[in-house]
Protein backbone atom coordinates (compact mmCIF):
# COMPACT_ATOMS: atom_id res chain seq x y z
CA UNK A 1 0.00 0.00 0.00
CA UNK A 2 1.36 3.40 -0.97
CA UNK A 3 1.45 5.93 1.86
CA UNK A 4 1.65 9.62 1.09
CA UNK A 5 3.38 12.03 3.49
CA UNK A 6 1.31 13.70 6.18
CA UNK A 7 2.13 17.12 4.72
CA UNK A 8 3.27 18.54 1.44
CA UNK A 9 5.22 21.27 3.28
CA UNK A 10 6.37 21.57 6.90
CA UNK A 11 7.36 25.10 7.88
CA UNK A 12 9.47 25.48 11.02
CA UNK A 13 8.77 28.73 12.85
CA UNK A 14 5.81 31.13 12.96
CA UNK A 15 7.73 34.39 12.94
CA UNK A 16 8.02 36.74 9.99
CA UNK A 17 9.62 34.11 7.75
CA UNK A 18 7.13 31.37 8.55
CA UNK A 19 4.08 33.62 8.19
CA UNK A 20 5.30 34.90 4.83
CA UNK A 21 5.91 31.34 3.60
CA UNK A 22 2.51 30.15 4.82
CA UNK A 23 0.69 33.08 3.21
CA UNK A 24 2.42 32.55 -0.14
CA UNK A 25 1.69 28.82 -0.20
CA UNK A 26 -1.94 29.35 0.84
CA UNK A 27 -2.41 31.94 -1.91
CA UNK A 28 -0.26 30.59 -4.73
CA UNK A 29 -0.37 26.81 -4.17
CA UNK A 30 -4.05 26.01 -3.58
CA UNK A 31 -4.72 22.56 -2.24
CA UNK A 32 -1.23 22.10 -0.87
CA UNK A 33 -1.24 20.57 2.63
CA UNK A 34 1.08 22.49 4.90
CA UNK A 35 1.62 23.23 8.57
CA UNK A 36 3.65 25.78 10.48
CA UNK A 37 5.28 24.19 13.53
CA UNK A 38 6.11 26.77 16.21
CA UNK A 39 7.75 25.86 19.50
CA UNK A 40 6.50 28.99 21.31
CA UNK A 41 2.94 29.39 22.58
CA UNK A 42 2.23 32.27 20.19
CA UNK A 43 3.19 33.46 16.74
CA UNK A 44 5.72 36.25 16.24
CA UNK A 45 9.09 34.56 16.65
CA UNK A 46 11.64 37.15 17.70
CA UNK A 47 8.91 39.69 18.32
CA UNK A 48 7.17 37.35 20.74
CA UNK A 49 10.46 36.55 22.50
CA UNK A 50 11.94 40.03 23.00
CA UNK A 51 10.05 42.02 25.65
CA UNK A 52 12.70 44.38 26.99
CA UNK A 53 11.82 48.08 27.52
CA UNK A 54 11.51 50.06 24.31
CA UNK A 55 11.87 47.04 21.98
CA UNK A 56 11.05 48.22 18.46
CA UNK A 57 11.74 47.63 14.81
CA UNK A 58 15.23 48.32 13.51
CA UNK A 59 13.90 48.76 9.96
CA UNK A 60 11.04 50.92 8.75
CA UNK A 61 7.73 49.08 8.93
CA UNK A 62 6.91 49.76 5.28
CA UNK A 63 9.68 47.28 4.38
CA UNK A 64 9.55 45.15 7.53
CA UNK A 65 5.87 44.64 6.77
CA UNK A 66 4.98 42.05 4.14
CA UNK A 67 4.66 43.01 0.49
CA UNK A 68 1.30 41.20 0.36
CA UNK A 69 0.00 42.84 3.57
CA UNK A 70 1.14 46.49 3.70
CA UNK A 71 1.79 48.11 7.07
CA UNK A 72 -1.04 50.50 7.99
CA UNK A 73 0.20 51.68 11.38
CA UNK A 74 0.83 55.32 12.19
CA UNK A 75 4.48 54.81 13.12
CA UNK A 76 7.12 53.84 10.57
CA UNK A 77 9.29 52.66 13.49
CA UNK A 78 6.97 50.54 15.59
CA UNK A 79 7.27 49.03 19.05
CA UNK A 80 7.21 45.30 19.70
CA UNK A 81 3.55 45.19 20.76
CA UNK A 82 2.42 46.88 17.53
CA UNK A 83 4.48 44.43 15.46
CA UNK A 84 2.97 41.46 17.30
CA UNK A 85 -0.51 42.85 16.66
CA UNK A 86 0.31 43.27 12.97
CA UNK A 87 1.56 39.70 12.62
CA UNK A 88 -1.55 38.34 14.33
CA UNK A 89 -3.72 40.44 12.01
CA UNK A 90 -1.94 39.00 8.97
CA UNK A 91 -2.50 35.47 10.29
CA UNK A 92 -6.21 36.21 10.75
CA UNK A 93 -6.67 38.01 7.42
CA UNK A 94 -5.08 35.15 5.47
CA UNK A 95 -6.78 32.41 7.48
CA UNK A 96 -3.46 30.90 8.54
CA UNK A 97 -4.32 29.95 12.13
CA UNK A 98 -5.74 26.61 10.98
CA UNK A 99 -2.27 25.72 9.68
CA UNK A 100 -0.24 26.86 12.71
CA UNK A 101 0.59 24.44 15.53
CA UNK A 102 2.01 26.43 18.44
CA UNK A 103 3.76 24.74 21.34
CA UNK A 104 5.19 22.17 18.95
CA UNK A 105 8.96 21.88 18.84
CA UNK A 106 10.59 19.94 16.02
CA UNK A 107 13.71 18.31 17.43
CA UNK A 108 14.95 16.28 14.46
CA UNK A 109 14.39 16.04 10.72
CA UNK A 110 15.76 13.33 8.45
CA UNK A 111 15.56 13.08 4.68
CA UNK A 112 14.60 9.59 3.58
CA UNK A 113 15.69 9.09 -0.01
CA UNK A 114 13.67 5.89 -0.36
CA UNK A 115 10.42 7.60 0.62
CA UNK A 116 11.45 10.95 -0.90
CA UNK A 117 10.27 12.87 2.16
CA UNK A 118 11.41 14.40 5.42
CA UNK A 119 10.65 12.55 8.66
CA UNK A 120 10.23 14.91 11.59
CA UNK A 121 10.31 14.28 15.35
CA UNK A 122 8.27 16.72 17.41
CA UNK A 123 7.38 17.22 21.06
CA UNK A 124 5.19 19.46 23.18
CA UNK A 125 5.67 20.68 26.73
CA UNK A 126 3.10 19.67 29.31
CA UNK A 127 0.93 22.40 30.83
CA UNK A 128 -0.08 22.64 34.47
CA UNK A 129 1.84 19.53 35.45
CA UNK A 130 0.48 17.47 32.58
CA UNK A 131 2.78 15.22 30.61
CA UNK A 132 4.05 16.54 27.30
CA UNK A 133 3.51 14.64 24.09
CA UNK A 134 5.80 13.52 21.28
CA UNK A 135 5.41 12.06 17.85
CA UNK A 136 6.49 11.97 14.23
CA UNK A 137 5.22 13.30 10.95
CA UNK A 138 6.36 13.22 7.36
CA UNK A 139 6.54 16.06 4.86
CA UNK A 140 7.55 16.18 1.24
CA UNK A 141 9.17 19.62 1.64
CA UNK A 142 10.87 21.21 4.65
CA UNK A 143 11.18 24.97 5.16
CA UNK A 144 13.52 26.23 7.89
CA UNK A 145 12.00 29.58 8.87
CA UNK A 146 13.09 29.85 12.51
CA UNK A 147 15.54 32.70 11.98
CA UNK A 148 19.09 32.51 13.25
CA UNK A 149 18.91 33.60 16.90
CA UNK A 150 19.12 31.12 19.74
CA UNK A 151 15.90 31.60 21.72
CA UNK A 152 17.28 29.68 24.70
CA UNK A 153 20.53 31.55 25.24
CA UNK A 154 22.08 34.95 24.55
CA UNK A 155 25.76 35.75 24.14
CA UNK A 156 26.65 36.02 27.81
CA UNK A 157 30.40 36.41 28.34
CA UNK A 158 31.58 35.82 31.90
CA UNK A 159 32.88 39.04 33.44
CA UNK A 160 35.49 39.04 36.20
CA UNK A 161 33.79 39.33 39.57
CA UNK A 162 30.22 39.27 38.27
CA UNK A 163 29.15 36.86 41.02
CA UNK A 164 29.96 39.59 43.57
CA UNK A 165 27.43 42.07 42.16
CA UNK A 166 24.67 42.68 44.71
CA UNK A 167 21.97 43.91 42.34
CA UNK A 168 20.12 42.42 39.37
CA UNK A 169 22.23 41.48 36.35
CA UNK A 170 19.91 41.21 33.39
CA UNK A 171 20.05 39.84 29.85
CA UNK A 172 17.66 41.79 27.57
CA UNK A 173 16.51 38.59 25.86
CA UNK A 174 15.09 37.39 29.19
CA UNK A 175 13.97 40.69 30.68
CA UNK A 176 12.20 40.38 34.08
CA UNK A 177 8.91 42.21 33.63
CA UNK A 178 8.75 43.17 37.31
CA UNK A 179 12.10 44.99 37.32
CA UNK A 180 11.67 48.56 38.58
CA UNK A 181 14.52 50.87 37.55
CA UNK A 182 13.10 54.18 38.74
CA UNK A 183 15.74 56.07 40.69
CA UNK A 184 18.31 53.34 40.04
CA UNK A 185 21.79 53.64 38.54
CA UNK A 186 21.75 51.34 35.52
CA UNK A 187 24.80 50.40 33.47
CA UNK A 188 24.01 48.95 30.06
CA UNK A 189 27.01 47.02 28.74
CA UNK A 190 27.07 47.20 24.95
CA UNK A 191 26.54 49.68 22.14
CA UNK A 192 24.51 47.82 19.52
CA UNK A 193 20.86 48.10 18.58
CA UNK A 194 19.61 46.57 21.86
CA UNK A 195 21.65 48.96 24.00
CA UNK A 196 20.63 51.94 21.87
CA UNK A 197 16.99 50.96 22.40
CA UNK A 198 17.27 50.26 26.11
CA UNK A 199 19.12 53.41 27.16
CA UNK A 200 16.39 55.96 26.30
CA UNK A 201 13.62 53.60 27.41
CA UNK A 202 15.22 53.09 30.83
CA UNK A 203 15.88 56.82 31.15
CA UNK A 204 12.18 57.45 30.51
CA UNK A 205 11.42 55.04 33.36
CA UNK A 206 13.43 57.21 35.73
CA UNK A 207 16.79 55.46 35.71
CA UNK A 208 20.15 57.17 35.55
CA UNK A 209 21.70 55.24 32.66
CA UNK A 210 25.27 54.70 31.52
CA UNK A 211 25.92 52.97 28.23
CA UNK A 212 29.28 51.30 28.69
CA UNK A 213 30.77 50.50 25.31
CA UNK A 214 33.99 48.81 24.39
CA UNK A 215 33.67 49.95 20.77
CA UNK A 216 31.56 52.84 19.41
CA UNK A 217 28.73 52.23 16.94
CA UNK A 218 27.40 54.20 13.99
CA UNK A 219 24.00 55.77 14.74
CA UNK A 220 21.50 57.43 12.45
CA UNK A 221 18.43 59.32 13.64
CA UNK A 222 15.18 58.84 11.74
CA UNK A 223 11.63 60.12 12.32
CA UNK A 224 9.36 57.62 14.02
CA UNK A 225 6.58 58.71 11.67
CA UNK A 226 6.96 58.90 7.90
CA UNK A 227 5.60 62.25 6.68
CA UNK A 228 5.50 61.19 3.04
CA UNK A 229 3.51 58.07 3.95
CA UNK A 230 0.94 60.19 5.81
CA UNK A 231 0.69 62.62 2.90
CA UNK A 232 0.28 59.92 0.25
CA UNK A 233 -2.32 58.09 2.34
CA UNK A 234 -4.42 61.27 2.36
CA UNK A 235 -4.39 61.77 -1.40
CA UNK A 236 -4.00 58.30 -2.93
CA UNK A 237 -5.71 54.92 -2.61
CA UNK A 238 -4.14 53.01 0.27
CA UNK A 239 -2.64 50.16 -1.83
CA UNK A 240 -0.95 52.60 -4.21
CA UNK A 241 0.36 54.75 -1.36
CA UNK A 242 1.78 51.67 0.37
CA UNK A 243 3.59 50.52 -2.79
CA UNK A 244 5.09 53.95 -3.42
CA UNK A 245 6.36 54.36 0.14
CA UNK A 246 7.72 50.82 0.21
CA UNK A 247 9.63 51.28 -3.03
CA UNK A 248 10.91 54.70 -1.96
CA UNK A 249 12.31 53.17 1.23
CA UNK A 250 13.78 50.15 -0.55
CA UNK A 251 15.61 52.28 -3.11
CA UNK A 252 16.73 54.89 -0.59
CA UNK A 253 18.07 52.19 1.73
CA UNK A 254 19.93 50.47 -1.12
CA UNK A 255 21.42 53.76 -2.28
CA UNK A 256 22.59 54.69 1.23
CA UNK A 257 24.11 51.24 1.86
CA UNK A 258 26.02 51.30 -1.44
CA UNK A 259 27.17 54.86 -0.82
CA UNK A 260 28.46 53.88 2.64
CA UNK A 261 30.42 50.97 1.17
CA UNK A 262 31.85 53.06 -1.67
CA UNK A 263 32.70 56.20 0.31
CA UNK A 264 32.87 55.22 4.00
CA UNK A 265 34.89 58.29 4.96
CA UNK A 266 32.36 60.75 3.56
CA UNK A 267 29.34 58.90 4.93
CA UNK A 268 31.02 58.51 8.32
CA UNK A 269 31.78 62.23 8.49
CA UNK A 270 28.15 63.00 7.58
CA UNK A 271 26.83 60.67 10.30
CA UNK A 272 29.12 62.26 12.86
CA UNK A 273 28.01 65.77 11.90
CA UNK A 274 24.37 64.74 12.37
CA UNK A 275 25.11 63.18 15.75
CA UNK A 276 27.11 66.22 16.85
CA UNK A 277 24.24 68.55 15.97
CA UNK A 278 21.77 66.31 17.81
CA UNK A 279 23.94 66.10 20.95
CA UNK A 280 25.13 69.71 21.12
CA UNK A 281 27.40 70.26 24.16
CA UNK A 282 27.11 66.54 25.04
CA UNK A 283 28.93 65.53 21.84
CA UNK A 284 31.99 63.32 22.47
CA UNK A 285 34.16 62.63 19.42
CA UNK A 286 35.68 59.48 20.89
CA UNK A 287 32.35 57.96 21.94
CA UNK A 288 30.84 58.32 18.46
CA UNK A 289 33.76 57.43 16.18
CA UNK A 290 33.76 53.68 15.42
CA UNK A 291 36.98 52.01 14.22
CA UNK A 292 35.15 50.60 11.17
CA UNK A 293 33.21 52.11 8.29
CA UNK A 294 29.45 52.64 8.17
CA UNK A 295 27.54 49.48 7.26
CA UNK A 296 30.47 47.16 7.96
CA UNK A 297 28.14 46.35 10.82
CA UNK A 298 24.42 47.07 10.93
CA UNK A 299 23.67 50.75 11.35
CA UNK A 300 21.81 51.54 14.58
CA UNK A 301 18.55 53.39 14.09
CA UNK A 302 17.64 56.10 16.60
CA UNK A 303 13.92 56.95 16.17
CA UNK A 304 13.22 60.64 16.72
CA UNK A 305 16.77 60.90 18.11
CA UNK A 306 15.61 59.43 21.45
CA UNK A 307 19.06 58.20 22.45
CA UNK A 308 20.58 61.62 21.74
CA UNK A 309 17.79 63.34 23.68
CA UNK A 310 18.39 61.12 26.72
CA UNK A 311 22.10 61.98 26.66
CA UNK A 312 21.40 65.67 26.14
CA UNK A 313 19.06 65.72 29.14
CA UNK A 314 21.74 64.31 31.43
CA UNK A 315 19.62 61.24 32.18
CA UNK A 316 22.01 59.07 30.15
CA UNK A 317 25.66 59.09 29.15
CA UNK A 318 28.10 57.07 27.09
CA UNK A 319 31.39 55.79 28.53
CA UNK A 320 34.01 54.05 26.41
CA UNK A 321 36.28 51.59 28.16
CA UNK A 322 37.06 47.99 29.04
CA UNK A 323 35.82 46.26 32.16
CA UNK A 324 38.49 45.36 34.70
CA UNK A 325 36.12 43.84 37.26
CA UNK A 326 32.53 43.75 38.43
CA UNK A 327 32.25 44.77 42.08
CA UNK A 328 29.46 44.57 44.62
CA UNK A 329 27.98 47.94 43.68
CA UNK A 330 29.60 48.90 40.40
CA UNK A 331 32.10 48.28 37.62
CA UNK A 332 35.81 49.09 37.61
CA UNK A 333 37.31 49.97 34.26
CA UNK A 334 40.80 49.48 32.95
CA UNK A 335 43.04 52.59 32.83
CA UNK A 336 40.70 54.78 34.88
CA UNK A 337 39.74 57.88 32.95
CA UNK A 338 36.51 58.77 34.76
CA UNK A 339 35.99 61.47 37.34
CA UNK A 340 35.82 58.79 40.05
CA UNK A 341 39.01 57.01 39.01
CA UNK A 342 37.59 54.57 36.51
CA UNK A 343 34.62 53.23 38.46
CA UNK A 344 30.94 53.20 37.50
CA UNK A 345 28.45 52.90 40.35
CA UNK A 346 25.57 50.57 39.50
CA UNK A 347 22.41 49.27 41.12
CA UNK A 348 21.44 47.29 38.00
CA UNK A 349 23.65 45.89 35.23
CA UNK A 350 22.22 45.03 31.83
CA UNK A 351 24.40 42.80 29.64
CA UNK A 352 23.38 43.88 26.13
CA UNK A 353 26.35 41.88 24.90
CA UNK A 354 24.75 40.41 21.81
CA UNK A 355 22.94 37.45 20.38
CA UNK A 356 23.92 33.85 19.97
CA UNK A 357 23.53 32.26 16.57
CA UNK A 358 21.56 29.07 16.05
CA UNK A 359 20.88 27.52 12.67
CA UNK A 360 17.85 25.51 11.55
CA UNK A 361 16.06 26.15 14.84
CA UNK A 362 18.63 23.83 16.47
CA UNK A 363 16.96 20.86 14.77
CA UNK A 364 19.16 17.78 14.35
CA UNK A 365 19.25 17.35 10.58
CA UNK A 366 20.16 14.08 8.90
CA UNK A 367 20.11 12.61 5.42
CA UNK A 368 19.69 8.86 5.15
CA UNK A 369 21.20 8.35 8.58
CA UNK A 370 24.10 10.79 8.15
CA UNK A 371 24.21 14.04 10.13
CA UNK A 372 23.94 17.22 8.08
CA UNK A 373 26.34 20.06 8.86
CA UNK A 374 24.96 23.14 7.12
CA UNK A 375 28.44 24.67 7.02
CA UNK A 376 29.39 21.93 4.54
CA UNK A 377 26.85 23.26 2.04
CA UNK A 378 26.58 26.33 -0.15
CA UNK A 379 23.66 28.72 -0.47
CA UNK A 380 21.72 28.32 -3.71
CA UNK A 381 19.79 31.36 -5.00
CA UNK A 382 19.44 32.72 -1.44
CA UNK A 383 16.86 29.99 -0.81
CA UNK A 384 18.10 26.38 -0.90
CA UNK A 385 21.32 24.55 -0.01
CA UNK A 386 23.63 22.50 -2.20
CA UNK A 387 22.81 18.79 -2.51
CA UNK A 388 20.03 18.90 0.10
CA UNK A 389 16.71 17.84 -1.45
CA UNK A 390 13.38 19.55 -0.84
CA UNK A 391 14.87 21.92 1.72
CA UNK A 392 14.51 25.71 1.90
CA UNK A 393 16.18 27.95 4.47
CA UNK A 394 15.11 31.56 5.04
CA UNK A 395 17.96 33.91 5.97
CA UNK A 396 16.92 37.56 5.71
CA UNK A 397 18.90 40.62 4.78
CA UNK A 398 21.40 42.12 7.19
CA UNK A 399 21.56 45.48 5.39
CA UNK A 400 17.81 45.88 4.91
CA UNK A 401 14.64 44.47 6.43
CA UNK A 402 14.55 40.73 7.02
CA UNK A 403 11.10 40.54 5.44
CA UNK A 404 12.26 41.61 1.98
CA UNK A 405 14.17 38.35 1.54
CA UNK A 406 11.56 36.30 3.39
CA UNK A 407 9.01 37.36 0.78
CA UNK A 408 11.42 36.60 -2.08
CA UNK A 409 12.18 33.13 -0.72
CA UNK A 410 8.50 32.39 -0.17
CA UNK A 411 7.62 33.41 -3.73
CA UNK A 412 10.46 31.28 -5.12
CA UNK A 413 9.39 28.29 -3.03
CA UNK A 414 5.83 28.58 -4.31
CA UNK A 415 7.17 28.57 -7.90
CA UNK A 416 9.19 25.43 -7.20
CA UNK A 417 6.21 23.66 -5.62
CA UNK A 418 3.95 24.56 -8.55
CA UNK A 419 6.55 23.44 -11.07
CA UNK A 420 6.84 20.12 -9.27
CA UNK A 421 3.05 19.70 -9.29
CA UNK A 422 2.87 20.48 -13.00
CA UNK A 423 5.69 18.10 -13.97
CA UNK A 424 4.98 15.32 -11.47
CA UNK A 425 8.39 15.75 -9.84
CA UNK A 426 8.64 14.96 -6.14
CA UNK A 427 12.24 15.92 -5.42
CA UNK A 428 14.07 19.21 -6.10
CA UNK A 429 17.80 19.31 -5.40
CA UNK A 430 20.39 22.02 -6.18
CA UNK A 431 23.17 19.75 -7.42
CA UNK A 432 26.78 20.77 -6.81
CA UNK A 433 29.39 18.24 -7.97
CA UNK A 434 32.34 17.47 -5.72
CA UNK A 435 34.68 18.88 -8.37
CA UNK A 436 32.66 22.09 -8.73
CA UNK A 437 35.72 24.35 -8.93
CA UNK A 438 33.85 27.27 -7.31
CA UNK A 439 35.79 29.88 -5.39
CA UNK A 440 34.52 29.96 -1.81
CA UNK A 441 34.09 33.47 -0.44
CA UNK A 442 35.46 33.33 3.10
CA UNK A 443 35.03 37.05 3.78
CA UNK A 444 32.05 37.76 6.06
CA UNK A 445 29.63 40.27 4.55
CA UNK A 446 29.51 42.07 7.91
CA UNK A 447 31.83 42.21 10.89
CA UNK A 448 29.18 42.08 13.61
CA UNK A 449 30.34 40.07 16.62
CA UNK A 450 27.49 37.56 16.61
CA UNK A 451 28.13 36.75 12.94
CA UNK A 452 31.85 36.27 13.47
CA UNK A 453 31.23 34.08 16.53
CA UNK A 454 28.76 31.91 14.62
CA UNK A 455 30.44 31.86 11.21
CA UNK A 456 31.35 28.19 11.58
CA UNK A 457 27.65 27.27 11.83
CA UNK A 458 26.48 28.94 8.65
CA UNK A 459 26.24 27.66 5.08
CA UNK A 460 28.92 29.13 2.83
CA UNK A 461 28.89 31.30 -0.24
CA UNK A 462 30.76 31.28 -3.53
CA UNK A 463 31.73 34.23 -5.69
CA UNK A 464 29.32 32.83 -8.33
CA UNK A 465 25.86 34.39 -8.12
CA UNK A 466 23.80 31.19 -7.97
CA UNK A 467 25.87 29.88 -5.09
CA UNK A 468 25.96 32.75 -2.64
CA UNK A 469 23.85 34.55 -0.06
CA UNK A 470 23.57 37.97 -1.63
CA UNK A 471 22.72 41.23 0.12
CA UNK A 472 21.17 43.30 -2.66
CA UNK A 473 17.37 43.10 -2.69
CA UNK A 474 16.83 44.84 -6.02
CA UNK A 475 19.40 42.64 -7.76
CA UNK A 476 18.09 39.49 -6.06
CA UNK A 477 14.49 40.24 -7.00
CA UNK A 478 15.39 40.67 -10.65
CA UNK A 479 17.65 37.61 -10.68
CA UNK A 480 15.10 35.24 -9.12
CA UNK A 481 12.42 36.40 -11.55
CA UNK A 482 14.68 36.21 -14.61
CA UNK A 483 16.64 33.04 -14.01
CA UNK A 484 14.66 29.92 -14.97
CA UNK A 485 13.86 27.17 -12.48
CA UNK A 486 15.28 24.65 -14.94
CA UNK A 487 18.71 26.29 -14.81
CA UNK A 488 20.87 23.19 -15.17
CA UNK A 489 21.56 23.23 -11.43
CA UNK A 490 18.21 22.65 -9.74
CA UNK A 491 17.37 19.05 -10.59
CA UNK A 492 13.80 17.73 -10.47
CA UNK A 493 13.31 13.99 -9.97
CA UNK A 494 10.40 11.60 -9.61
CA UNK A 495 10.25 9.61 -6.39
CA UNK A 496 9.93 5.83 -6.29
CA UNK A 497 6.30 4.69 -6.63
CA UNK A 498 6.19 3.19 -3.14
CA UNK A 499 6.53 5.47 -0.09
CA UNK A 500 7.84 3.74 3.01
CA UNK A 501 6.24 4.49 6.42
CA UNK A 502 8.26 5.48 9.47
CA UNK A 503 10.16 2.33 10.51
CA UNK A 504 8.94 0.50 13.60
CA UNK A 505 6.46 3.17 14.77
CA UNK A 506 3.21 4.81 13.85
CA UNK A 507 3.08 8.21 12.22
CA UNK A 508 1.32 10.62 14.52
CA UNK A 509 0.45 14.25 13.96
CA UNK A 510 -0.13 16.91 16.61
CA UNK A 511 -3.71 17.60 17.62
CA UNK A 512 -5.23 20.48 15.73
Amino acid sequence: MTQAPDLDVAIIGAGISGISMAAHIARDCPGRRFAVLERRAAVGGTWDLFRYPGVRSDSDMHTLGFGFAPWRGADAIADGAAIRDYLNEVVAQHDLAQHIRTGTQVTAAEWDSTAACWRLDWKTEGQGGAQGTAGHLTARFLVLAAGYYDHDAAHDPALPGQAEFAGPMVLPQFWPQDLDVAGKRVVVIGSGATAATLVPALAQRGAQVTMLQRTPTWFIASPRRDRLAHLLNRVLPAPLAARLVRWRNIRLGAWFYNRARQAPGKVGAWLKRRAARALGPAWDEVAFTPPYGPWQQRLCLVPDGDLFAAIRSGQARVVTGRIARIERDGISLENGGLENGGRLAADVIVKATGLKLAVAGKIALRRDGVAINLADHLHYKDCMLSNLPNLVQVFGYLNASWTLRADLVAAFTARVLNHMAQTGAQVATPVLPADHGLEIDETPAFSSGYLLRGQHLLPRSSTERRWRLNHDYLSDRAFLRRDPLEDGVLRFDHAPPRLAPWPDCAIDTPDE
